[in-house]
């Protein structure tokens, strides 16, 4: 079997442009299909599936490790996040063929099924104003749908720092959520990568009272021991590892011993093995994981199958049912929540498939971005323009 073509779609969703990938092989009718979804680089990404077609186009696609590292390390020179979401869309594509040639799901490729269904938690839900009241009333909404579990951003626009406003309305909010969605549910504090090691360390003590799950991404990943320092000063369990795309990362961060809940994201990973591997390696130091999944239908596909082979699981994370609501015209099997726990299908390979002509009708949006560093982000209306000043109509600009 030979991999023949690459072709590449982007579907217009609002808030970040989604970026799938299908590969076609020399079998008759035999294909598979893959994400490669990150913010901001959909047109970029999809240029990178293209210039890295000669590194797997004519192999077998069951040559999961060999494409990898054609992709990967023969290119020498590393593009992280972006590099590794092209590769992700392919290999992930692989895998898929894999499993309908075999007629397995991918989860009985990477370990088996461990799990009948998923623990899962809502994100994407509290499209709103921020203030407390609305995010009350969104949660109330998410709990009545089944969840018992939710992440959320309280912090507005932060960057670094917070002035004590925010500070005072990013505890009410977080408050407020908790007074109504009462004791029971889970609540999972985002942090999106903004903070100062001290302005985190006083985050997590003032959010304590809550009992959040965790505080996640407290400060950027790209310093380790930031992280680690937060995680050892505050009593608030620390999550982290979307924005890593190497296992060298994660391993790097399980050796400090500080952080026991691990979020790979098979995107920015590489596709299913490296995440596999990384939700091994965690298990190996008594950690959970809880697989980032903020994209598209086919990027949760790939977190089920994932998720249903790790023994370590804690939660899954889904977005799919508080995306627009054309989400589910795209695919021909919806993500499915009973009583907050994700189902995990039986059908080969990743057991969903795109709906071809559904794909044209939402085309990409240069502003279909989430500007995360922007007041008002929460309203997930992408990075459109300012409405015009009376000055700018005066002038025509």
């Amino acid at each position: 079997m030979k991999i023949t073509r690459a072709t590449t779609y982007i579907v217009g969703n609002p808030w970040k442009n989604w970026l799938f990938v299908r590969l076609d092989t020399d079998q008759d009718g035999l294909y598979g299909i893959g994400e490669g979804t990150n913010n901001g680089f959909a047109k970029t990404t999809e240029a990178a599936v293209h210039e890295l077609t000669p590194r797997f186009e004519g192999l077998d696609p069951f040559q999961i490790e060999t494409i990898v590292q054609r992709m990967s390390r023969d290119m020498y020179t590393e593009g992280a996040q972006i590099h590794m979401s092209a590769v992700a869309a392919v290999e992930v594509a692989c895998w898929d063929i894999i499993g309908k040639a075999t007629g397995r799901p991918i989860y009985d490729l990477i370990g088996g099924r461990y799990h009948e269904s998923l623990p899962t938690y809502a994100n994407g839900w509290y499209a709103g104003p921020r203030t407390p009241e609305s995010f009350a009333e969104r949660a109330l909404a998410v709990v009545a749908r089944g969840y018992r579990a939710m992440k959320f951003d309280p912090f507005g626009a932060a960057w670094r720092t917070m002035s004590l406003e925010d500070r005072h309305l990013s505890i009410a909010i977080i408050r407020a959520v908790r007074e109504a969605v009462g004791p029971e549910v889970q609540l999972m504090i985002e942090g999106h990568s903004r903070f100062s090691v001290s302005e985190a360390v006083w985050i997590g003590e003032h959010i304590a009272e809550y009992e959040p799950t965790w505080f996640e991404e407290p400060t950027g990943h790209q310093k380790i021991d930031a992280t680690v320092e937060v995680a050892r000063k505050i009593a608030v369990p620390v999550a982290t590892g979307e924005s890593y795309a190497s296992i060298h990362q994660h391993a790097e961060l399980l050796a400090h011993n500080a952080v026991h809940i691990i979020q790979p994201e098979p995107g920015n990973m590489g596709g299913i093995w490296r995440t596999r591997q990384v939700c091994a390696m965690a298990d190996a130091h008594y950690a959970m994981v809880a697989p980032h999944n903020a994209q598209g239908p086919i990027s949760t596909a790939t977190c089920i199958q994932i998720s249903a082979s790790c023994p370590n699981l804690l939660t899954q994370e889904l977005f799919d049912e508080f995306n627009v609501d054309w989400e589910r015209d795209l695919v021909d099997h919806h993500a499915e929540v009973v009583d907050g726990r994700l189902r995990v299908p039986n059908r080969p390979g990743l057991g969903v498939d795109l709906n071809w002509p559904e794909l044209e009708k939402h085309p990409y949006q240069v502003s279909n971005f989430l500007p995360l560093f922007a007041p008002g982000w929460e309203c997930r209306e992408g990075n459109r323009p300012p409405d015009p000043t009376p000055e700018d109509e005066k002038t025509g600009t």
